[in-house]
């Protein structure tokens, strides 16, 4: 069986596209920068050179395909590319489907997030929920337009596609402003921890099978929360100091106050280049604010499970201090 994936050099499309391989799929990989895909290579993927910004460079590799992946995104929190991130998440999305259309592709699963739902102020929400506020960052509002504005309409008219929508995914290997605070943490460069911000958790291994599961078990035109148990930031440290040793940080800041700094970051951040956690987007997404979802649809339709924190965190944690020390 064909099987065409987008993002699979990335962290999530990695993982996916590697259980596709050890299960004797025929993987094709679309890729922009084929050094990045080494591994997959040597695991046998065929790669495709192209970007999903460029719908004509992923027409060959495409064609025949029985199942497609589009996992690819841009996601850089403090960062002001709005153009990137709309070139990438809205119209690579739009290139994607109307690919799959084209060339009448039977099944596709689409990674969206728990991010189109913004700040839930608390509460857990379910695949209904529409957020039609403000978004908090760059990412969450491409996403959401390329969640409601480009997928769902085309799913309306018949597109063959389920979406998932993942919640903070961890694990080794993890580059983004998740595995940056765990990184930081570890090296003693984390000075505050911000009361009343939490998060769905999910190890990538358990949201990989939870992609593969929505392509195999997944109603069309349904979508799916791929989350996990939900904890605050500051448990999650303490977690993180019982297993490694390494202090987590006194100072608890609420996140009324972080709200406080946003306008003077945003000043500052005209004048000097600020790390990620530090511009006024960063704080937006952690002062005071909950991204957190139900996954009781997945796991009953999907049979969609969860290693514990415990478990994933320590796994997490061994790997960046073994990291750290090589």
């Amino acid at each position: 069986m064909k099987v065409f994936i987008t993002g699979a050099t990335g962290f999530i499309g990695g993982h996916v596209a590697k259980k596709l391989l050890e299960q004797g799929y025929q993987v094709v990989a679309l890729v922009r920068n084929p050094h990045k895909a080494v591994e997959l290579d040597a695991l046998g993927a065929q790669l495709v050179i192209g970007d999903i910004r460029d719908k004509e460079s992923m027409r060959k590799g495409m064609q025949g395909a029985d199942q497609v992946y589009h996992i690819a995104a841009w996601y850089k929190v403090g960062s002001k590319d709005r153009a990137t991130a709309e070139a990438i998440n809205i119209q690579g999305t739009r290139n994607v489907m109307e690919l799959i259309k084209e060339l009448e592709i039977p099944r596709c699963v689409y990674t969206s997030t728990i991010a189109v739902h913004s700040n839930t102020y608390g509460h857990v929400v379910d695949e209904t929920y529409r957020f039609k506020g403000k978004h908090l960052s760059i990412y969450d509002e491409t996403k959401w337009k390329a969640h409601y504005n480009v997928v769902e309409p085309m799913v309306k008219e018949g597109l063959p596609v389920i979406t998932v929508m993942p919640g903070v995914v961890y694990g080794p290997g993890d580059t983004s402003a998740i595995g940056e605070t765990f990184l930081s943490y570890l090296n003693g460069k984390l000075p505050i921890v911000p009361r009343g911000t939490a998060y769905n958790w999910s190890h990538v291994d358990d949201i990989a099978e939870g992609h593969l599961l929505a392509m195999e078990k997944g109603k069309t035109g349904e979508c799916y929360h791929l989350t996990g148990p939900a904890y605050y930031m500051e448990p999650v440290l303490k977690m993180a100091e019982e297993i490694t040793g390494v202090p987590a940080p006194k100072l608890i800041v609420h996140g009324g106050l972080l709200k406080l700094a946003i306008p003077f970051m945003a000043f500052l951040g005209l004048m000097v280049n600020l790390p990620p956690t530090f511009t006024a987007e960063g704080l937006r997404i952690v002062a005071n604010v909950t991204y957190l979802a139900d996954s009781g649809k997945a796991r009953k339709e999907l049979g969609f499970t969860t290693r514990p924190l415990e478990e994933g965190l320590k796994e997490t944690l061994v790997f960046l201090q073994q990291l750290r020390s090589s």
